[in-house]
């Protein structure tokens, strides 16, 4: 099959036997306010434009493309030359930047397309998810909206998730791409917020393992939230536990990450994994035909880092206030690694 050129075919060393697998990789990334350069009067983008507080150009804006572009070009390409073959993306102004994005010639050969709808968010925010139709194919997408609770934050529209049917090399899958709100305010104050937008994706989950208990289901996303957060842990119900799962339940890969002080944002000096992509239960078991998860990265090479000063370790971000620090973003991607046994 023609998606076959895109897996990587390695062997591992398994109690004597060699085994081959192709592998599949999945990832997230926030390209920390990717927008282009022109006045959008329906958005509060006055900021990144010409005549904003950061004076954000034409040269601003190639240097971010160019900053993204890069990072995407190498994730998991240990596991896979040709990439993520699904890659959730969060705060881009629009379908301008992806594309811009998608025909760099650092990604061009990827022939990655586009999913986006543009949500309510006031910022112009969204999200969007990047595939190679080589190995993924859409069948249906639409946006889930979010209401932020008045007790918590203003009672507004946040960003829309984004739910995407499709079969991953033939393989029939949901995925569902998030970024709940912010903890700005207070993370008390704003915990409701990130709950509704929890709940929200959580019922549309549960509507899909109605029709199919045994359906392949992916969610990521920047939540706001660690693992062992409320809105992560119950609202979702997302836990490490293989052992006695509940039905319906998520597994979350990245809890033994973050009890190692892992994380893929920095705040105040201490780490923080927002950056999650949970799996629904029958990802886990080798399957005979199908794709298992394999294992869980946070993708932070040298370069994405802070190589001095207080923030050293920390991930190098686009700006330092109004100023252009020519950083890539305040997140590290993550990503996982699907296999598949090679007969």
């Amino acid at each position: 099959m023609k998606q076959l050129l895109f897996y990587l075919l390695f062997s591992l060393q398994l109690s004597a036997q060699t085994q081959r697998y192709k592998a599949c990789v999945i990832a997230f990334y926030n390209l920390e306010n990717f927008y282009d350069t022109i006045r959008n009067p329906l958005i509060n983008d006055e900021d990144f434009t010409p005549a904003g507080a950061k004076k954000y150009n034409s040269a601003i804006y190639l240097d971010k493309l160019e900053h993204m572009a890069t990072v995407i070009a190498q994730i998991g390409k240990e596991y896979v030359p040709n990439g993520p073959a699904l890659l959730g993306i969060a705060e881009i102004e629009n379908d301008t930047v992806l594309s811009d994005l998608i025909r760099h010639p650092l990604l061009l050969s990827k022939k990655y397309r586009i999913i986006h709808y543009d949500s309510p968010d006031p910022r112009g925010i969204d999200v969007a998810l990047l595939y190679q139709p080589a190995v993924f194919l859409p069948e249906y997408a639409r946006p889930i909206p979010v209401m932020i609770p008045g007790n918590s934050k203003q009672a507004f529209y946040t960003r829309d998730i984004l739910y995407v049917k499709g079969f991953l090399a033939g393989e029939k899958t949901h995925v569902y791409i998030n970024h709940w709100p912010s903890r700005r305010g207070g993370e008390e104050r704003s915990a409701p917020a990130r709950e509704a937008a929890a709940l929200a994706c959580r019922k549309h989950i549960d509507s899909v393992l109605q029709t199919d208990p045994a359906a392949r289901i992916i969610v990521m996303g920047d939540l706001n939230d660690d693992p062992d957060s409320p809105s992560v842990f119950n609202s979702l119900n997302a836990k490490a536990d293989t052992k006695h799962p509940s039905p319906g339940q998520l597994y979350n890969p990245w809890f033994e990450h973050f009890r190692n002080g892992n994380g893929s944002l920095a705040n105040q000096d201490a780490w923080g994994l927002f950056d999650q992509i949970l799996l629904s239960r029958n990802w886990l078991l080798p399957s005979v035909n199908g794709f298992w998860f394999h294992k869980a990265h946070v993708f932070n090479p040298g370069f994405l880092k802070e190589n001095t000063g207080r923030y050293k370790g920390y991930p190098m971000r686009t700006w330092n206030g109004n100023q252009y620090r020519g950083g890539y973003s305040d997140h590290f991607p993550t990503y996982i690694v699907l296999l598949k046994n090679l007969k």
